[in-house]
């Protein structure tokens, strides 16, 4: 399909893209690195049985979440980057801007744990490189970030062009792993594996399930995607499409991926594997050319969804300097109508954060979990946004869908509060850190504008956060990672049936 051709003229707005683009956008936003790393995390926390309900509350959750996005785009159209707007319309200026701020810093985390999985899977050939978190590392990443910085200030429609074409390239190995896994399938495998506890310890069923929660919602991430660019949509009724069309290609991915690597290997083995566990998984099926044609795919997979999330970083920021919920300077576009400042800052905090990787341990998986709990908020508060307009009847006066709109956003809400809870205290309050540091642009803003910077409750809330930011702060400082009810089981200890 042809694309629009780009405007040269910046005052004719940004130039549109088209159902498929949008669509590419979505799956490009998802289909990134969490993908490739899903037979290990979910090797280390739970066997078949536990993977099929994971995979059953995720794919369920989302689909509603996908869903009440669909609602709002069609029943808000003058609202755009929609996590932003639908919670600053739902809640007031300070929650919006929570929303948008975490957002963005998840997506930023994100971006940050890509360049960690490029460097380890080119440690491959390049040791030097190790998981991905070395001083070489960081510095050839911090080259990647900059050049990528480059590229996306000529344009969204330049590079949504080359997001297109690798969301293509990098489905192919994918497809090929699973068709492989399946010709070379071992009923065996998977049946010692359904329970759980083949050659490593697991926790309840219970634990099980929840222990994957956050790596479901890291590859789920994206869902929002057209939503976020629905100011480039040439129809408002593509953003709806393209969320839903998106949404049930990728979940069959996802759960192919995890359910055929039980049938390659026993989960203490495959707990055990080097990651990207994808490569890993396929090398010992087929030999050492899987690994090398699957690491070749992670390269342009997260390539191609960095430079979806870039684009997605920018907006967050830019859409709210347009509303004066962020500070002025954020508004700057350049000549190709790229928001040069939001760029700048979004890419100047990955930089901080590759620096941060330097001082912490297992850096991929922290990096992960992080990006996922900063999402989380942002996420519940869209749900209940769908719930509000249904339970007030705003755009719902003919009584139209709105029973069916009230069950689909409850159990959006009921999905998005139970992954607030299986993320586990610890990574929300370390979230509120940022969400602490972040409200130094909401108080620029209001300044700016001559505005009071808090309401009461609002004063209240900040209060709040910085409490729960300290303490996140004092908790990773000191090594303590859970300090919830069921703690992980260690995700990297394997019981070997010789011990």
């Amino acid at each position: 399909m042809a694309q629009a051709e780009p405007s040269t003229n910046t005052d004719a707005g940004p130039a549109k893209v088209s159902l498929p683009t949008l669509t590419a956008m979505v799956v490009g936003s998802m289909i990134g690195s969490g993908v490739f790393l899903l037979p290990r995390r979910f090797g280390a926390e739970t066997g078949v049985l536990g993977a099929i309900i994971a995979w059953t509350i995720a794919g369920g959750g989302m689909l509603m979440l996908a869903l009440v996005f669909q609602r709002l785009a069609t029943r808000k159209p003058e609202l755009d980057a929609g996590v932003y707007a639908y919670a600053k319309d739902g809640f007031g200026d300070y929650i919006g801007f929570n929303s948008a701020f975490g957002f963005w810093a998840s997506a930023c985390a994100g971006n940050t744990s890509y360049w960690v999985l490029i460097m380890a899977t080119t440690s491959a050939l390049f040791p030097e490189l190790g998981d991905g978190a070395t001083v070489l590392s960081v510095g050839l990443s911090s080259v990647g970030v900059w050049l990528f910085f480059l590229l996306i200030s000529r344009g969204v429609q330049q590079a949504a062009i080359i997001n297109r074409i690798a969301t293509v390239a990098k489905v192919v190995p994918l497809i090929v792993f699973i068709i492989l896994a399946i010709v070379m399938f071992d009923a065996g495998y998977f049946a010692d594996n359904f329970l759980g506890g083949n050659g490593i310890e697991v926790g309840s069923l219970w634990d099980q399930v929840t222990g994957t929660m956050l790596i479901t919602v890291f590859v789920f991430m994206g869902i929002e995607g057209a939503s976020m660019y629905s100011r480039y949509a040439r129809r408002r009724e593509d953003v709806g499409r393209a969320t839903v069309l998106g949404f049930v290609g990728v979940l069959g991915v996802f759960a192919l991926v995890t359910l055929v690597s039980y049938g390659s290997m026993s989960q203490g083995d495959l707990a055990a594997v080097d990651q990207p566990s994808v490569a890993s998984v396929l090398a010992h099926l087929v030999g050492d050319w899987g690994s090398v044609f699957i690491r070749i795919g992670v390269i342009v997979s997260v390539l191609g969804a960095y430079l979806a999330w870039t684009l997605m970083a920018a907006e967050i920021l830019y859409i709210p300097a347009q509303a004066d919920d962020m500070p002025a300077f954020l508004k700057r576009t350049n000549s190709k109508g790229a928001p040069i400042a939001a760029l700048m800052m979004a890419t100047g905090f990955v930089q901080l954060l590759l620096i941060w990787l330097l001082f912490v341990d297992d850096a991929l998986d922290f990096m992960l979990d992080l990006t996922a709990a900063l999402a989380l908020v942002p996420y519940l508060l869209v749900a209940l946004y769908g719930l509000r307009l249904v339970v007030r009847r705003e755009t719902y006066s003919d009584g139209r869908d709105r029973t069916k709109d009230l069950v689909i956003a409850s159990l959006a809400v009921v999905y998005t509060g139970f992954l607030v809870v299986a993320a586990g205290l610890d990574k929300l309050l370390l979230a509120f850190s940022l969400y602490a540091i972040g409200t130094i642009l909401f108080v620029i803003a209001r300044r700016e504008r001559g505005l009071t910077v808090f309401r009461p409750f609002e004063a209240a809330l900040f209060g709040a956060i910085v409490v729960g930011g300290v303490v996140g702060v004092v908790l990773l400082a000191t090594g303590v990672e859970e300090i919830d009810n069921h703690p992980e089981p260690d995700r990297y200890s394997v019981v070997h049936e010789s011990d």
